[in-house]
């Protein structure tokens, strides 16, 4: 058994797979294996990983004949991983070297079920060390206790599943995969199952993945309707947290992130297709009826008046006259 699978999805990022593939060469060990997903894409991505295949050490070419997504994707590689440990890796970014090692390093030393690392955020040349935002360094505790606060950035908005690595017992048990066919925000169902069920975690700083933000192909720059898949992934979180033993402590927070959520892509609807900014509106307030009424009451009274209003007029079905105040889609504008 490999005592680390990296599972690294690509799609249509010929200009970006070679950093990425560099970055796991620089990485390598005997111990790990490299699932490579190509997603099937059109343009010279499928040479870059054959011949990844054939010289990379421990690295598979796993290949799609239909583009599934992100989420299938990363399940693709799941499904095919044998290691101990496993972690994540997208195909337009890259690893400092030596990170695996030694976050590696840093799971077995503490002997919890998954740990969480700070990350490279990477826009054209600037660069910023985003943290994980939880305070404790190296210290494990319950899950559960980094969901909280609802009015704060807390773990559950940094859900980037590459900023971190995960003891095999959480693939054994149905914590690890996506849900199939989401095409954006796949990693928010994700990161609140695993810190609703796993059993401890701790955050252990270490930055070095570098997040290339700003690529054309990503779909945080795409205006069309995979974007709106962001319904389907919060109305899949909410209704998981109401069926949590902890519903009463946790739906606050679950309801006040996709609210945010929300107003974050209605602030910022001219870079929709007009037919999709049409359906995000529309969709967007029959989320707002599917929810709690009680506890979205007490979500848009906390909130800022510039969000709130946008929401409240949503919920109603109307138009809003003012678009919300940009927030950052990871929702750390909470």
């Amino acid at each position: 058994m490999p005592k680390l699978s990296v599972v690294v999805p690509f799609y249509n990022v010929q200009t970006y797979a070679p950093d990425a593939l560099k970055s796991l060469e620089l990485n390598a060990r005997e111990d790990f294996e490299f699932l490579l997903v190509d997603d099937c894409s059109t343009d010279g991505t499928p040479d870059l990983l054959e011949r990844a295949a054939r010289e990379l050490p421990g690295a598979v070419h796993l290949r799609h004949e239909r583009n599934g997504g992100l989420a299938t994707a990363r399940n693709t590689g799941l499904d095919a991983a044998r290691g101990e440990y496993l972690t994540f890796l997208d195909g337009d970014d890259w690893l400092a070297p030596g990170h695996l090692a030694r976050t590696l390093a840093a799971i077995e030393a503490l002997s919890c079920d998954f740990v969480r690392t700070d990350h490279v955020r990477c826009t054209g040349r600037s660069r910023s060390v985003q943290r994980v935002p939880y305070g404790p360094q190296s210290v494990v505790a319950a899950p559960r206790t980094a969901i909280l606060p609802a009015d704060r950035a807390t773990s559950v908005d940094y859900p980037y599943a590459w900023a971190g690595m995960y003891h095999r017992r959480l693939l054994d048990r149905g914590v690890l995969h996506f849900t199939d066919g989401l095409r954006t925000a796949e990693d928010r169902p994700w990161i609140w199952r695993l810190h609703r069920e796993a059993a401890s975690f701790a955050a252990v700083g270490l930055p070095g993945v570098f997040y290339r933000r700003g690529v054309s192909t990503s779909l945080t720059q795409v205006g069309d309707e995979r974007q709106l898949d962001f319904i389907r992934a919060f109305d899949q979180v909410i209704a998981e947290v109401i069926a949590d033993r902890e519903s009463d402590r946790l739906l606050p927070k679950a309801v006040r992130t996709y609210c945010a959520i929300i107003a974050h892509h209605v602030g910022s609807i001219e870079r929709f297709e007009p037919d999709v900014a049409r359906k995000l509106r529309t969709m967007s307030t029959a989320a707002l009826g599917r929810m709690p009424q009680d506890v979205l009451d007490q979500a848009l009274d906390s909130m800022d008046v510039e969000r709130s209003t946008v929401l409240r007029r949503l919920r109603t079905g109307r138009r809003s006259a003012a678009p919300a105040p940009e927030a950052a889609p990871s929702g750390a504008n909470v």
